[in-house]
């Protein structure tokens, strides 16, 4: 039986139940899912169900991340909700992809994951099935486990194995929807050129679980805990200096009440400028490194390479003695004297985060 498999959070209490209800079955897992998006969430996800089917010594087969086709066949459907028509599209290609993946394996069987789970009907799951299984001469298996107390046993069965508990089913337009009626930043959207890993970020819980995996093949004991916090995005920064545009980097957890500012420097010491409005630093590159400990040759290496985020708020509590400053905190390569001119659009929101204890 060839079982398509959409995440480890669904996946992980379906395959235990198909393991019992078939014992004698060879089962193969197949991963198959270009609707998500961006990448390293792909990879996150993918990396989860790694890791739970080799708890259930599953055989695991990855699809190819065709999302740009994906794209095309759910072209005009982008505004539809949850469960809409796009779901339909999305359904119909993961399906028979898997149900060909079935048949060249050899497999008579197949069915998928997303029947457990509780954001997908599993009415259009049950219909799509049984149209496949006509047309390629498959069994499609329709079984529902999350009837009764099925989806409680999933959720403690999830929490017992330490699994990724993601936010949104996967796909963009669903996310954005999502976003939107919550009125919260979709910052799973967000990667820095520089590469830096931002807390909360897709790449900051890849770091995470790749962790977890270590700890389970070293036997080490865990704990997977929820910690809230106030999390950092900037959307954007520039500053002028005499209206010429300056290399800069700002700081994390940088603000400004109205997004800008025009000021000059009110005074100097040890390389950091005081501007006369808004409590606005300035840091020259050299005292940046010194309190760094780097050694960045211009501003513009320090924006494609920038140090960790823990590493910039040890910089800003040695600047500004208040772990919780908001101030803006800017590095350029020299202080300059001059009319200073900033535009920053940056966002503090309340959220959560998982750690490992």
């Amino acid at each position: 039986m060839l079982v398509h498999i959409c995440c480890a959070v669904d996946s992980h209490y379906f395959l235990e139940k198909l393991q019992e209800e078939f014992p004698n079955e060879k089962m193969v897992g197949f991963f198959y899912d270009p609707n998500i998006h961006p990448y390293n969430e792909y990879r996150l996800r993918y990396l989860d169900v790694e890791y739970s089917c080799k708890k259930l010594g599953i055989e695991l087969l990855e699809g190819p991340y065709n999302l740009e086709e994906w794209l095309k066949k759910v072209k005009g459907l982008e505004n539809e909700p949850e469960k809409g028509d796009r779901c339909t599209v999305c359904f119909d290609d993961r399906l028979e992809v898997s149900v060909k993946k079935a048949i060249e394996l050899g497999h008579d069987k197949f069915t998928t994951s997303l029947l457990i789970s509780p954001k997908k009907s599993q009415d259009k799951l049950e219909k799509i099935g049984a149209s496949l299984q006509e047309k390629y001469n498959c069994e499609f298996i329709f079984r529902d486990y999350r009837s009764g107390s099925g989806t409680q046993i999933q959720g403690e069965v999830v929490k017992e194995n330490s699994l990724y508990r993601q936010n949104y089913c996967g796909c963009l337009f669903g996310l954005t929807q999502q976003r939107d009626q919550q009125k919260k930043i979709m910052d799973e959207m967000f990667s820095p050129i520089s590469n830096q890993i931002l807390p909360e970020s897709i790449e900051s819980r890849l770091e995470l679980y790749k962790k977890r995996d270590e700890l389970e093949e070293k036997k080490i004991p865990y704990k997977i805990i929820k910690q809230r916090f106030l999390n950092y995005r900037i959307l954007s920064g520039k500053l002028k200096i005499d209206k010429k545009i300056v290399p800069s980097y700002f700081l994390c957890y940088s603000t400004l009440n109205r997004n800008k500012m025009n000021g000059r420097i009110d005074y100097e010491k040890d390389e950091v400028a005081y501007l006369n409005r808004d409590e606005v630093k300035v840091l020259s590159l050299n005292i940046f490194n010194e309190i760094g400990n780097s050694s960045y040759k211009c501003v513009k290496d320090l924006i494609f390479n920038p140090p960790t985020f823990e590493s910039e708020l040890n910089i800003r509590q040695k600047i500004t003695q208040n772990p919780y400053g908001l101030s803006t905190i800017v590095v350029i390569d020299e202080i300059i004297d001059g009319k200073y001119e900033i535009d920053l659009d940056a966002q503090i929101y309340e959220d959560v985060k998982e750690v490992i204890i």
